[in-house]
């Protein structure tokens, strides 16, 4: 018989991607208000592995990515991806550029095992965790990497973003041994 136990707190991890960087600025101390201050953030990288969002949000597009310091619980993933969606309505329409929406914000969680992303689209390989939102097991970390998955966006196969990764969970086990010492 299995004996349930309580997951572990995992490292919030939220990207965003746009065409003007400049909006950086205003949505990170946003983000810090609502979930607690970053712990790392991301150098830019360039979004360019499909032309997907090129029409509703005009091009170049450059992604970058915060951590926070506070854990989550790993049940509120689709609180947050609530809240990240009102931020996202925010910057919907971009008068300047003529685009629908300036700013695309996904957030996620990592574990030592796994990278997951939330989403309110349905598919084969998501998990229903309620209010509209689904989790996407985007990456697994196995033999000393993160390796990517079948359906794994491209973006998030990168070399760019596997290397910030394997930062983002080195800071993470970090995180848990502080806990379990305290």
């Amino acid at each position: 018989m299995t004996i349930p136990k309580e997951p572990d707190k995992a490292k919030l991890v939220i990207s965003l991607f746009m065409n003007n960087k400049n909006i950086v600025e205003s949505a990170l101390p946003e983000l810090e208000r609502l979930f607690g201050e970053t712990d790392m953030i991301s150098d830019w990288f360039n979004f360019d592995f499909t032309d997907y969002y090129y029409g509703e949000m005009g091009s170049p597009l450059f992604r970058k990515v915060a951590v926070f310091k506070e854990l989550i619980h790993q049940i509120d993933l689709a609180e947050i991806k609530e809240k990240t969606n009102i931020l996202e309505k925010r910057w919907a329409i971009n008068e300047e550029t003529g685009t629908k929406r300036a700013l695309n914000i996904d957030p996620g969680y990592l574990l030592l095992s796994r990278f997951i992303l939330a989403t309110g689209k349905d598919y084969s390989h998501r998990i229903y965790i309620g209010r509209g939102i689904y989790a996407d097991l985007t990456l697994i970390y196995k033999k000393g990497g993160f390796k990517s998955l079948e359906w794994t966006y491209p973006d998030y196969a990168s070399v760019d973003m596997f290397n910030f990764l394997e930062q983002v969970r080195a800071k993470y086990a970090n995180d848990l041994k502080q806990l379990r010492i305290i």
